[in-house]
């Protein structure tokens, strides 16, 4: 993949000396201040996601949505037009008043893409995504978990060349960065998969791996915390005042976002709740207690009551949805008592954290109706209504790794896109 030079907007001179509270300093020379700066990181983020949310969208609604002056507005779109985030509309609308029609702007989805990597216990998927956190292009690649005799190390080189792959079957695209996202215990801040007992990676540094390999930026978080952001910028969360996200695979785990931020807690261990007990629980756990959530939920948990039912006979969890597909009674029951249980398990985290809206992204919920029966009788009538799946089944790995980027992009456009360009 191409190497970008990275480069900063700007850079805040250093402060004079510091004056007596009876001298106050001139307006004319007045010094950076972290407010200053986070504000605006705060507008410019306000902007593109209205821009995300509304476009073609007016200059002048989006200075009502955001409680922004015309003027600031006018500023960013002009920074954002430069940089090629957003583009003019082809078609004025009318002002409806006095002077020249509105010209609306819309994002410009033709130029930039990020790149995409999940690696789950069967395989890596390396994906490209565009500013609307769609699925430009997408590949799976198979790896042996804990025995791969390339390690972590090798995992991430063969993604690497993935996404270089990729990119040059889509020509013209630039890339802003990569966005990673896995299971287990991922520190956002150092960058690292901290652990991931199912892969068997202690302390894997993925950033400083992934940027080597690449030349980018790389952003790592988890993959529930990933997928709540996807569905609070692209999805059916979208406009939530708090999402909860559960996500049932080999791993079990929840991400929990309130006012736009997601919690991410002490080195990004928020969300681990593989060992949650559940109760006539009766798979022993590695921990080597009796009913942990994760030992009961997990697919392959799953595939070895399917196969121990002759509903199939490899470990592939789909094959059992295809099974349920042709009528197959017990691979239905399966799947629809694992529902039912993953329904009880939100319950009790909505008890706790009590969300506006929870996202779940478990295999049979996705692809059947009874399942999502089952997972809101699980939960409960009085909430209900609040649990909804995926907004992503048919790309689910993608759009997690692919929205880590996104997410840095959404909140902080007007940097992170210029360190890339």
């Amino acid at each position: 993949m191409p190497r970008t030079a990275a480069s900063t907007l700007s850079s805040p001179s250093s402060p004079p000396s510091p004056s007596s509270p009876s001298s106050p300093r001139s307006p004319s020379s007045p010094i950076p201040r972290i407010a200053d700066r986070d504000r605006r990181r705060t507008s410019a983020s306000a902007i593109l996601r209205s821009v995300l949310e509304h476009g073609p969208v007016a200059r002048s609604t989006i200075a009502r949505l955001t409680g922004l002056s015309p003027a600031s507005v006018t500023d960013y779109c002009a920074r954002f037009t430069e940089l090629g985030l957003i583009r003019e509309a082809a078609t004025p609308r009318p002002s409806g008043g006095v002077g020249r029609p509105h010209v609306p702007v819309d994002l410009d989805d033709s130029r930039f893409v990020v790149g995409g990597v999940h690696v789950a216990v069967p395989h890596t998927t390396v994906a490209l995504l565009d500013l609307r956190g769609r699925v430009v292009a997408e590949r799976e690649l198979k790896h042996s978990g804990a025995t791969d005799p390339y390690g972590p190390y090798g995992v991430l080189a063969r993604a690497a060349d993935g996404l270089a792959a990729l990119l040059d079957e889509v020509p013209g695209s630039r890339p802003l960065g990569v966005g990673f996202a896995a299971g287990g215990w991922v520190d956002r801040d150092s960058g690292t998969v901290v652990e991931h007992p199912l892969l068997g990676w202690r302390e894997v540094p993925v950033r400083d791996v992934l940027g080597a390999h690449t030349g980018l930026p790389v952003h790592v978080d988890g993959h529930a915390r990933a997928l709540v952001n996807a569905e609070r910028l692209f999805g059916r969360a979208r406009g939530s005042r708090s999402v909860l996200h559960l996500f049932v695979g080999n791993v079990v785990d929840a991400a929990f976002a309130t006012n736009d931020e997601v919690h991410h807690g002490p080195r990004s261990q928020a969300g681990s709740i593989a060992h949650l007990p559940v109760p006539g629980g009766t798979e022993t756990c590695d921990c080597g207690r009796v009913g942990c959530l994760q030992v009961e939920l997990s697919e392959r948990t799953l595939c070895r009551r399917a196969r121990d039912a002759g509903v199939i006979e490899g470990v592939n969890p789909l094959h059992v949805v295809a099974a349920a597909a042709t009528g197959d009674r017990e691979a239905v029951r399966l799947l629809v008592e694992r529902a039912g249980a993953v329904g009880r398990a939100a319950r009790l985290l909505l008890d706790v954290l009590n969300p506006e809206t929870v996202v779940v992204t478990e295999m049979g919920v996705v692809h059947r109706e009874d399942c999502l029966a089952a997972l809101r009788a699980g939960v409960g009538d009085d909430r209900a209504a609040a649990v909804t799946p995926t907004s992503f089944p048919d790309s689910v790995l993608a759009v997690a790794g692919g929205s880590v980027a996104l997410d840095v992009l959404y909140r902080d456009p007007l940097t992170v896109s210029r360190e890339a360009i």
